[in-house]
């Protein structure tokens, strides 16, 4: 396996420390704060080691506080309630004592039952497409000294962006955005690990998009983004190490903070999973449009 996929894999791998008590190590993406798809993906991986036989079909996140990237998360699980087809956990992820996330999950026995969807966008595939990475790579000099080696660093998650332009220079558009996501290499036959991966793959890009209609970008010195809460439901199976179109459009903006949602569709037009999130959007310096 690729070794920067390999590493995210151990990334959320945690380490069990009793029954319902786990630890995760964080990695620096070059940000001040701990990236929130990492705790996402961390706490997800944390509640599945605690039920068998079901599998997740929705997560709900608040983020209370920014977490280090220097130092671990210890993840606590709470067991809700085993039902005859439903178990439901609570997960607090924490540092120094101080809680960073707070996420409730459901899991479900497999059933058959009704099926209908909405359609997939008829957007190009992947192979339409540069990795945001080149594009990344080929406007280096625009990025500050300080994180410019990680922002053009080899990364896990390939991300190709139907409507790509200049993250430095971006033009007012459409709160809308169609992205191809797909890990740099295979990954394990263990559906948690995917879930896992998927977790933390969505917190990325994804509240950019309510920044769309304002021509600015979370790379600009006077955004302000962070997220408040994030949601994921998961619809059908899914391989992250195939290509998925993440879509995502941005319904409402105000009160300092973005409203997103997302859908996830593999390459045969299945939805596999569903997402929203709202976070604080601030501009300083200049109003929004």
């Amino acid at each position: 396996m690729n070794q920067v996929l390999a590493n995210l894999v151990h990334l959320l791998t945690l380490e069990r420390q009793s029954e319902l008590e786990f630890i995760g190590h964080s990695q620096d993406l070059g940000f001040p704060q701990v990236f929130g798809g990492q705790v996402v993906g961390q706490a997800l991986s944390a509640v599945q080691q605690t039920v068998t036989d079901r599998t997740p079909h929705s997560l709900h996140c608040y983020f209370v506080r920014p977490g280090d990237a220097k130092h671990p998360i210890r993840y606590s699980v709470e067991n809700v309630r085993d039902g005859g087809s439903f178990s439901v956990r609570r997960v607090i992820a924490s540092q120094f004592d101080q809680t960073l996330l707070v996420m409730t999950a459901s899991f479900q026995s497999f059933e058959e039952g009704l099926e209908h969807q909405d359609a997939m966008p008829n957007v190009p595939g992947p192979e339409s497409f540069e990795a945001e990475l080149a594009l990344y790579r080929a406007h280096a000099e625009e990025i500050p000294e300080r994180v410019r080696d990680l922002l053009t660093a080899e990364r896990p998650i390939e991300y190709r962006i139907v409507e790509n332009q200049n993250p430095f220079r971006p033009r007012p558009s459409i709160p809308k955005r169609h992205m191809w996501i797909r890990a740099v290499d295979t990954l394990p036959d263990n559906e948690a690990i995917h879930r896992s991966m998927l977790a933390y793959t969505t917190d990325y890009g994804f509240l950019e998009t309510a920044l769309h209609p304002h021509g600015v970008s979370i790379g600009h010195p006077s955004v302000r983004v962070a997220s408040l809460d994030h949601a994921i439901w998961f619809h059908r199976p899914f391989r992250l190490d195939e290509w998925l179109l993440y879509v995502a459009d941005s319904p409402s903006a105000s009160g300092g903070r973005g409203f997103v949602r997302g859908q996830i569709f593999n390459r045969q037009g299945q939805l596999v999973a569903s997402t929203s999130q709202e976070g604080l959007v601030r501009v300083q310096g200049r109003e929004t449009k």
